[in-house]
């Protein structure tokens, strides 16, 4: 199979959309995040939709299925919340391993039939690593600004953990994304060379940040080219933004990113801004519109979709992919 890193140079992309909206539709119960094995489990379960790819297999294997079939390249696991940290608030720490393990064997087996199906067209599977919901260069106490919730050697340890588990599971590439604190993504990407040394291996990296806002930083406060600098020391496969902002807030800060690396690029914003409910209700052809100013500026080498996304997104957005040819960068030595 063509690795990533050939088929990146001669087209766009696409990633699929938001696991969390599919899975809503599924309605699932309490009963249905537990299953038959965490039916006595004494905390709330309901909501742990990692959890949902040892009880619900089936269902998440479905949600790859549709984004392929919508025209995807690339998948990420179900494995957002995937460590001891963020599983800490369900207290399954200790299922951190096999969570990530069976989310990227799930992932790795869907992929795999479409790349049998069609082998001029390769499936990849990136390997989600979330932000967790802790931040190392803030206090979560606004009477004691020097305190730290997390240490940056605890998100190393925890990182560490997912990434052999993903790799073990057969991930071809890792996703750190939704970064809003840049140095929980530095402890990320310390531990990922740290599995590639020690299992002398080069697996490829993305880097995806979020713009929280209008004032064009992440939520630790770096602008664009700041967070660029912080991680540019790292060989990264590509870098870019996804969450927070739709297509049409995120393109201005996508311009100044892609003008300033010599890495690929990528980008998976929301189907726009959520409404007075919460709901994001941007329409599949309004979005395709919005992403092809991207392409038209030659912005861009992954597209796909965040928060309100859906299969009709991505398959609008890979339609009109079709008709633009990729970023062109200065290969790295």
């Amino acid at each position: 199979m063509s690795s990533i890193r050939e088929v990146i140079k001669k087209r766009i992309l696409v990633l699929d959309g938001a696991m969390g909206t599919m899975l809503q539709r599924y309605n699932f119960t309490e009963a249905d995040f537990r299953g038959d094995r965490f039916k006595d489990y004494p905390s709330s379960l309901k909501g742990n939709n990692d959890l949902l790819s040892l009880t619900q297999p089936n269902a998440i294997a479905d949600v790859h299925r549709k984004y392929f079939e919508a025209g995807a390249d690339i998948v990420e696991t179900n494995t957002f919340s995937g460590t001891t940290i963020a599983m800490a608030d369900y207290e399954m720490e200790d299922l951190v391993y096999e969570l990530n393990f069976e989310s990227a064997k799930i992932a790795k087996y869907v992929a795999s039939e479409f790349t049998n199906k069609n082998p001029e067209k390769p499936r990849f599977v990136a390997g989600s690593i979330g932000p967790t919901n802790r931040t190392a260069s803030l206090s979560p106490d606004v009477n004691r600004p020097d305190f730290r919730a997390v240490t940056f050697d605890e998100l190393r340890i925890a990182y560490k953990q997912q990434v052999e588990a993903l790799i073990d599971g057969g991930v071809d590439l890792l996703l750190v994304e939704t970064i809003f604190d840049t140095l929980n993504a530095k402890a990320a990407l310390f531990a990922i060379e740290e599995v590639k040394e020690e299992q002398n291996i080069d697996i490829p990296i993305m880097v995806s940040g979020t713009i929280t806002d209008a004032s064009g930083r992440t939520l630790s406060g770096q602008t664009v080219e700041a967070f660029l600098t912080s991680i540019s020391h790292v060989p990264l496969l590509s870098v870019g933004f996804n969450c927070a902002l739709g297509a049409k807030q995120l393109q201005p800060y996508l311009k100044r990113l892609s003008s300033q690396t010599d890495f690929y690029t990528s980008a998976h914003p929301n189907a726009g801004l959520p409404n007075a409910f919460g709901e994001y209700d941007q329409t599949p052809e309004e979005m395709k519109n919005l992403i092809e100013a991207y392409l038209k500026d030659d912005l861009i080498n992954i597209i796909g979709g965040c928060c309100g996304t859906n299969p009709e997104h991505i398959k609008a957005i890979a339609q009109v992919v079709k008709n633009y040819k990729p970023r062109q960068i200065k290969q790295l030595a």
